[in-house]
């Protein structure tokens, strides 16, 4: 089912899939699994500091376009909400994944009241958050300087606004279409402002635009602009680097305006039919209820048992933010197809379109995710993809709604192969292979397109760091479990066997970079010598937003083969562990200060585990593989409990595009994709009492861990549909086919317990 039919479905039959989704009342006492999502979690962060670096999303699921209140008076900075800011000042249409990426196509609404005032800081008022209500569907604020409710609601590619107005001559409505070039007309017979919007970013055609249509329900008293903040009282179009558009209105006190908003980036027509299609007649409060039971849908995929408050609001804050990326860049002509604005190309062409997501971060457990909750949506992503193979010549790695310059690896190959050997079909896997072979032939026209080094990594076996390419291991290690993947999903196509065994010699290619001396991966030169001083806490420079002490350990695809080379399951153990008991000390000098990520690090007091950033995130499953599962169970609890709260600050580092909150989700039911591709989720241990997943295939998977408390974190033992299971994973293909997996646990470590080696997880070195 594509994600328009899916939303169609919600328009159509709302009601009955909000009480499809069955609460368990006895368990979660009547409470929405929507209304355990807090928005506001990681909004309290900065551009030296995050926790999460999140922004309110009022969305639905993968939609067109987001809306957020905005506090941050500058309009073009990525950080627009703060939870310590004391004044909002619009409410804006965004497209953001996030702030160091920063937005495209966004433009605010506000409402105003007294003298005119248009400008961002004179515009803003004081609020309140014991006067916000902030959930996916639905976000409310009273702005106390004007006596003014704002409430809006969302659909995918439209919202409505509800504004209750105190008794006034000079209520206003302001529309501000943002710099970079924008353009408004007022139409006061229809009741309607249309206009675009043009900022970006980068890496968007020169006739990037974001139409937009706003019709309200009451007459206007007056209209003007504004054009670089200079108003033209009675103006009714303005065009120029930064317009905007004022409507005044006279209001009772209580009176509610309403406001209809719907956007395209293909056409002002586009756009109305949008609307038309998402909101039509419905009042607020329906399409309210609409996006409430889409979230309903979702969120209730995955139904957990047996927690505590806390808990439930991590669990579903975290599978929110999973569901919010990519970004479903479709549209649906008057024809009933599929069609979209090519952020590559600039034409209106036929089939889905997906964005705004870096595979850097995403690969590793937000797209395994959607893989194994929603397999049809991953189909249309998966075709998304294939289409910007297309239009652009390149596979994306970080689109924006283009490609950008971001980040480093070729990390499509993890996510298309995951998907295509978990069985999910329905999209163009021939011209991504073709992608993916031109990936691992060829550097990009940008850095983070393509393989950049691809000419030394494939000659020498690694990327050298003394040939001017920045990054080097990092990259020789994604590099080789990318052409890990590739070797996986050659293998299934059938493809010519020189074709395979290549990629097969180059997923070992990591090995290059271990330096047996140190058991540390290295950068090496080109001539084969270790490159020196070495020192383990340096970040950048040989890596990326890390250092040896992180990227060590991404050998995804043969954790068999690391161990082997540190010396044996013992020397594996003693690495991993001295990862949490190693001073936090860092050596920033790459930089030149401390990076956000190196504070994120030294203040949560684990060593040099850095799980605010995403190279580490799988390593602490890895004591699976050297037969000591107890140490794997110890400290996924452990970080799910101290860096994962439902406040503001309640994350550990940057929440990019669903991945930290992905590896929240995973770890809650007990399991983890630490090598995509794989086929394979490596276990560490439940959090709730009970967790079950109801697969799109019809299915259910339940996990039951009846005696899981706050003390008894370990796994004694463990049966899978009645069986005996010493395994220290669950298969793929076992979940789909639906069950039980139930786990004894204890409040010791249990040493007997998953301990000997067939019962360790996949690595290549063990494949036969």
């Amino acid at each position: 089912m594509t994600l328009e039919k899916e939303y169609k479905t919600i328009l159509l039959a709302f009601t009955v899939l909000f009480i499809a989704v069955g609460i368990s009342a006895a368990a979660q006492d009547k409470v929405a699994y929507s209304d355990y999502v807090n928005p506001l979690v990681g909004t309290d962060s900065e551009f030296s500091f995050s926790t999460g670096n999140t922004y309110p999303a009022i969305a639905v699921p993968h939609g067109l376009n987001f809306w957020t209140p905005v506090t941050n008076p500058d309009q073009l900075n990525g950080w627009c909400y703060n939870y310590d800011d004391h004044k909002l000042c619009g409410f804006k249409q965004t497209h953001q994944p996030s702030p160091w990426i920063n937005d495209y196509a966004r433009f605010a609404i506000m409402p105003v009241v007294g003298d005119l005032a248009v400008r961002t800081e004179e515009r803003a008022s004081w609020f309140s958050h014991k006067a916000e209500t902030a959930r996916p569907y639905y976000y409310s604020a009273y702005l106390a300087d004007h006596d003014v409710t704002a409430e809006l609601t969302p659909t995918h590619r439209a919202a409505q606004f509800r504004f209750t107005f105190p008794k006034s001559d000079k209520s206003y409505v302001l529309l501000d279409a943002f710099p970079q070039g924008s353009y408004v007309k007022i139409m006061p017979e229809k009741r309607t402002i249309i206009g675009f919007c043009r900022n970006n970013n980068g890496g968007v055609p020169d006739n990037f635009h974001n139409y937009f249509i706003a019709v309200f329900d009451k007459d206007f008293e007056d209209v003007a602009t504004w054009s670089d903040w200079n108003v033209n009282k009675g103006s009714k179009e303005e065009k120029g680097n930064h317009v905007g558009a004022v409507v005044q209105f006279k209001t009772e006190k209580g009176e509610q305006v309403n406001v209809k908003i719907a956007s395209s980036f293909i056409s002002h027509e586009q756009a109305k039919l949008n609307m038309q299609r998402e909101v039509g007649s419905d009042d607020f409060d329906t399409t309210r209820e609409k996006a409430k039971a889409i979230w309903e849908r979702d969120l209730g995929r995955i139904e957990v048992k047996g927690g505590t408050q806390a808990q439930y609001e991590n669990f579903y804050t975290a599978f929110y933010r999973t569901l919010l990326f990519p970004r479903d860049f479709t549209e649906i002509n008057v024809d009933g197809e599929q069609v979209h604005y090519s952020p590559y190309n600039g034409k209106i062409l036929p089939g889905p379109m997906c964005t705004d997501n870096g595979f850097w971060d995403t690969f590793r457990a937000a797209f395994p995710l959607n893989a194994l909750m929603f397999p049809s949506v991953n189909a249309e992503f998966m075709q998304g993809l294939a289409n910007t193979y297309k239009e652009s010549g390149w596979l994306p790695e970080w689109a924006s709604p283009g490609h950008r310059a971001c980040m480093i690896g070729s990390n499509s190959a993890s996510i298309i192969a995951d998907s295509y050997l978990k069985g999910i079909r329905g999209y163009d896997i021939e011209t991504l292979y073709e992608g993916l072979l031109k990936n691992s032939e060829n550097a990009g026209p940008l850095h983070s397109v393509g393989r950049l080094g691809v000419e030394h990594y494939n000659k020498l076996g690694y990327v050298p760091c003394d040939v001017g390419v920045n990054e080097n291991v990092a990259r020789t290690l994604e590099y080789s479990y990318d052409d890990y993947t590739i070797w996986k999903l050659a293998q299934e196509l059938d493809r010519p066997q020189e074709e395979i065994d290549r990629f097969a010699e180059r997923a070992q290619y990591y090995r290059n970079v271990f330096d047996k001396s140190t058991n540390f991966m290295r950068g090496k030169n080109k001539d084969g010598t270790w490159s020196t001083p070495f020192v383990p806490e340096k970040w950048g420079g040989d890596f990326t937003e890390g250092c040896a002490w992180h990227y060590t350990w991404s050998v995804f695809q043969d954790p068999q083969g690391l161990i082997d080379l540190m010396g044996g399951k013992q020397e594996f153990v003693d690495k991993l562990d001295a990862v949490f008991t190693t001073p936090p000390k860092y050596d920033c000098s790459y930089y030149g200060f401390p990076i956000h990520e190196i504070v994120e690090m030294i203040v949560m007091d684990m060593g040099q585990y850095a799980h605010g950033n995403q190279p580490i995130q799988h390593m602490v499953y890895l004591y699976n593989y050297a037969g000591q599962p107890w140490k794997a169970q110890k400290w996924v609890r452990e970080v799910m409990n101290k860096l994962y709260l439902p406040t503001p600050d309640g994350l550990c580092g940057d929440e990019d595009n669903g991945q930290t909150s992905a590896w929240y989700v995973f770890s809650a039911l007990g399991f983890y994709p630490v090598c995509p591709g794989s086929g394979e989720y490596v276990l560490g241990a439940p959090l709730f009492k009970e967790a079950t997943l109801h697969l799109e295939n019809g299915n259910t998977f339940t996990i039951r861990a009846p005696e899981n408390s706050k003390d008894n974190l370990y796994i004694r033992s463990a049966r899978l549909n009645g069986s005996d299971y010493t395994k220290t994973y669950f298969r793929h293909a076992d979940i789909l086919k639906g069950g039980v997996a139930e786990f004894k646990m204890t409040d010791k470590p249990y040493k007997n317990w998953g301990t000997d080696p067939q019962d360790a997880p996949y690595s290549m070195s063990r494949e036969k």
